[in-house]
């Protein structure tokens, strides 16, 4: 059996599975505190996924109070110090890169034989879209045993934010590789930014067992009907810093940074490459 042929047959699955459905049973299930259950649920959940607790600000896995607490544990800041380049974009994950390129008008590379639309990506607004066509991304994957918190690459304002209703397939590697347009079917949270190096896009994408996205200006993000919304917010009413927290997913999940024309990725910025938070990603040409 080829490669390719066995990744579809793991992905096809996921074409049946009400992914709604288990990820609001993950979603319950995850933050029950009862102190039994609660350990023996990341017991399992360590010996699963090789997780680093050195790098955590409470180390004891077992003082967190729930699987969700365990799964958005905060990490000492000196693990994940800043590049220190302020024009350098840092990474805003820990992760592998799972793409990174130019974007060809208006197609954004998934994996061999897929692309999808940045127009449909961004939720289907052309004037949100418009400046980031033929600019650059990449698309970072978040494993079950990385750290889940989502931090600012550069410093930047809020502009808008939109929340794109949608399925949660998996993003692994046989899914991506396997079903068609994945990144732009999926649940997400589109973050629009303003910084001094242009516009930014920072797109949450959720996945099976990740439809509890959170932002920090905003908390759980998920308004529970079928259709595109919008948030606006106005110049200055929302700052981040570089490297300050914007987001947290449960489990693991995608992050695609998208940015406008002229942007150099890092050689760092390689497809499978490891990634950590605060790290340079690459900076914009002057």
């Amino acid at each position: 059996m080829s490669a390719t042929l066995k990744q579809k047959l793991l992905a096809f699955p996921f074409y049946l599975l009400p992914h709604h459905a288990i990820s609001w049973c993950m979603f319950r299930i995850a933050r029950i505190q009862w102190k039994p259950f609660k350990n023996l649920a990341i017991r399992i959940y360590t010996k699963l996924n090789t997780v680093n607790m050195d790098d955590a600000v409470i180390t004891d896995k077992y003082a967190y109070a729930s699987l969700n607490a365990f799964f958005t544990r905060a990490i000492k800041p000196e693990r994940r110090p800043l590049d220190a380049d302020p024009v350098n974009w840092v990474c805003p994950v820990d992760g592998s890169v799972s793409q990174a390129g130019k974007i060809d008008g208006d197609r954004i590379f998934q994996a061999k034989g897929h692309d999808f639309s940045l127009l449909e990506l961004l939720g289907g607004d052309y004037a949100v879209a418009k400046p980031f066509e033929n600019g650059e991304f990449t698309t970072l994957y978040l494993s079950p045993r990385d750290y889940h918190r989502i931090h600012m690459p550069l410093d930047g304002q809020l502009r808008k934010m939109i929340y794109v209703p949608g399925r949660l397939f998996s993003v692994a590697e046989h899914t991506v590789n396997s079903i068609p347009r994945l990144f732009a079917r999926n649940e997400r949270c589109v973050c629009l930014f303003e910084t001094q190096q242009g516009p930014m896009a920072m797109v949450l994408v959720g996945a099976i067992n990740v439809s509890a996205t959170e932002v920090v200006w905003h908390g759980l993000v998920s308004p529970g009907n079928s259709g595109v919304t919008h948030f606006d917010y106005a110049e200055g009413e929302i700052t981040l810093q570089r490297g300050d927290e914007m987001g947290r997913f449960n489990l693991g999940s995608t992050v695609i940074l998208v940015t406008t024309a002229g942007f150099n990725w890092d050689d760092a910025i390689q497809p499978g490459k490891t990634v950590v938070m605060g790290q340079s990603v690459g900076r914009m040409q002057v």
